[in-house]
C-alpha cells in the first residue's frame, strides 16, 4: 500500500519557521523581564515576535490550500490599527496609579477574544477539539468577568462582599459549570440546541467569574490580577489548539505559566495558599488584638529633615499612599538631597505592596530612581538594625509587626519589611486610617516611631525645602 505523504508549500515552511522565531523571542522576552533594568527591552522582544507571528499568519497561513481573501485581510489590519492607535493613547495617559486597573482591563480583554473564539468554533462542524473549545470558552469568561470586577474594585466603584455564603455560592457555580461542559461533551442534539447550550455556558462561565472575584479582598488584588493574566493565558492557549496555530499555543503557554509561577509567588510573598486567598477576604477576619494602641508621637519637618540629613543609613519603604499622592519624583528628589550630604538612600520593595506585581518598582522606575536602590524585602531587612531611620510612606500591613508577634491577626505568618528593628521610624500618613487588612497598626505607636501627617506628596516638597535650608 502506497502512501502519499503532503509536501508543504514554501509558504506553509515559512509560517511555521516565523512561529518558531516567534517562540525564541517570547522567551528572549520574558527572561529581559526578570530584571527591572532590561524589563523594557523584553517588552520591545516579546512584541517583535508577536508581530512576526501576526503578519506571517495573515499572509501566509492557508485554509483548504487557500489564503485569506484580500477583504478578509482589510477588515484585519483595520482592526488592528484601531486597537494600536487606542491602545497607545490609554498608555500614555494613563496615571501611574491607574495601572492596575489597565492590566486588569488587559486581562479582561484577552479572555474576551479568547472566550468568543471558542463560541463560535464550537458551531463549525470541522471542530474536532471539543474538549478544548468549552475549556477555552469557561476559562476566557471568567477571565473576562473577573478582570472587569477586579478594575471595579480596583477604581473604587465595586465594594467587597465579604459574606461566608460567597464561598458556597461560588462552589455551587464550579459545580454547575463542571456538569455543563460534561453535558455538552457526552450529549447528542441537534447542532442548533448544543449552541443554544454552549450560550448558556458562556452566562453561566460571566456570572461565575463575578462571584469569584467579588468577596475577594482588596489586599489580595496583586494575587488576583496574576492569577487572572494566567487564565487569560491557558484561554488563548485553547485558542491556539483550536486553530492548530502554534504562535498562540506557545503564547498562550507562556502567558499562562509565567502568570501562575507569579501567582504563587506573591501567596509566598503574603505566607497564604492560593485557595485561601479564593474562599477568604484578607482583613478584618482576625480576633482583636489585647495589646493597647498606646500613643502616637508626631514630628516636625524641621526635626525630620535634620533627622534626616545627619544620618549615614536611610530606607525608604513605599507603599500605595505613595502612588496615589503621585509623590515618586518628589520622594526621589529627597533621596538625592540625602546622597549629596553624604547619606546612603535605598528603597525597600515589599513583593504585595501596591496593587499589582512590581507596582512600587514601575513607580519608582517612572520618576528614574536607578534599579540598584530598589532592594527586595529579603535582601534589606538583614541590614534593618543598622539603618538610621526608616522613611514609610503610604505602607501599612507590609510593614506591620503583628505579623510577626500576633497569632490571632489575619496577617499572622506574613513576612514584612522589618521597619520596627531600625534606629528611627518616620511614618507619613493622611491620617491614622487601617490598610487593606482592616487591622491596627502597631509600628505608629513604637517608641521610635514618628508620625508625621500629611499627603504624601506635600509632606515631601516641604520636607525638601527644609533639607535644602540646612
Amino acid at each position: 500500500m502506497n502512501t502519499i505523504l503532503s509536501i508543504p508549500t514554501q509558504g506553509e515552511i515559512i509560517l511555521e519557521f516565523s512561529y518558531l522565531l516567534a517562540a525564541i523571542f517570547f522567551v528572549i522576552g520574558l527572561k529581559l523581564l526578570s530584571h527591572p533594568e532590561t524589563a523594557r527591552k523584553g517588552n520591545l522582544w516579546a512584541a517583535s515576535g508577536m508581530v512576526i507571528a501576526m503578519i506571517t499568519t495573515l499572509f501566509l497561513h492557508q485554509e483548504g490550500g487557500e489564503t485569506a481573501k484580500t477583504g478578509n485581510i482589510i477588515i484585519v489590519i483595520v482592526a488592528i490599527a484601531i486597537g494600536s492607535v487606542v491602545g497607545a493613547v490609554v498608555a500614555r495617559r494613563i496615571k501611574m496609579t491607574a495601572m492596575p486597573q489597565l492590566v486588569s482591563l488587559f486581562n479582561a480583554s484577552g479572555g474576551a477574544a479568547s472566550a468568543l473564539v471558542a463560541l463560535i468554533e464550537f458551531s463549525n462542524p470541522a471542530n474536532q477539539s471539543t474538549l478544548v473549545t468549552l475549556l477555552g470558552l469557561v476559562i476566557g469568561s471568567i477571565a473576562f468577568s473577573g478582570s472587569v470586577i477586579a478594575w471595579g474594585k480596583l477604581d473604587g466603584r465595586v465594594k467587597d462582599i465579604f459574606a461566608k455564603w460567597m464561598s458556597y455560592i461560588n462552589l455551587l457555580f464550579l459545580v454547575a459549570v463542571i456538569a455543563f461542559v460534561v453535558v455538552l461533551m457526552v450529549i447528542d442534539v441537534p447542532l442548533e440546541t448544543k449552541q443554544l447550550y454552549a450560550h448558556g455556558l458562556l452566562l453561566l462561565s460571566l456570572i461565575y467569574g463575578i462571584t469569584f472575584v467579588m468577596p475577594i479582598g482588596g489586599a489580595d488584588m496583586p494575587v488576583v490580577i496574576s492569577l487572572l493574566n494566567s487564565f487569560t493565558g491557558i484561554a488563548a492557549a485553547m485558542a491556539g489548539f483550536i486553530y492548530q496555530n502554534e504562535a498562540m499555543k506557545l503564547g498562550g503557554i507562556f502567558v499562562g505559566a509565567a502568570g501562575m509561577i507569579l501567582t504563587l509567588l506573591m501567596c509566598k510573598a503574603m505566607n497564604r495558599s492560593l485557595i485561601n486567598v479564593i474562599v477568604g477576604a484578607f482583613g478584618g477576619g482576625g480576633a482583636a488584638s489585647g495589646k493597647e494602641a498606646g500613643t502616637v508621637k508626631e514630628i516636625s519637618l524641621s526635626d525630620a529633615s535634620v533627622l534626616l540629613s545627619y544620618s549615614s543609613r536611610v530606607v525608604i519603604v513605599p507603599g500605595y499612599g505613595l502612588a496615589v499622592a503621585q509623590a515618586q519624583h518628589v520622594c526621589n528628589e529627597m533621596e538625592k538631597l540625602l546622597e549629596d550630604k553624604g547619606v546612603e538612600v535605598k528603597y525597600a520593595i515589599h513583593p504585595v505592596a501596591g496593587r499589582m506585581p512590581g507596582h512600587m518598582n514601575v513607580l519608582l522606575a517612572e520618576a528614574d530612581v536607578p534599579y540598584d536602590k530598589l532592594v527586595e524585602m529579603d535582601d534589606i531587612n538583614p541590614d534593618m538594625p543598622n539603618t538610621d531611620v526608616v522613611v514609610v510612606i503610604g505602607a501599612n500591613d507590609v510593614v506591620n509587626p503583628a505579623a510577626l508577634d500576633e497569632p490571632s491577626s489575619p496577617i499572622y505568618g506574613m513576612p514584612i519589611i522589618k521597619a520596627h528593628e531600625a534606629k528611627n521610624i518616620i511614618v507619613m500618613k493622611r491620617g491614622m486610617g487601617k490598610g487593606y487588612a482592616a487591622i491596627e497598626n502597631f509600628l505608629f505607636f513604637d517608641d521610635k516611631t514618628r508620625m508625621l501627617f500629611g499627603n504624601a506628596k506635600d509632606s515631601l516638597q516641604k520636607l525638601v525645602t527644609e533639607i535644602k535650608s540646612l
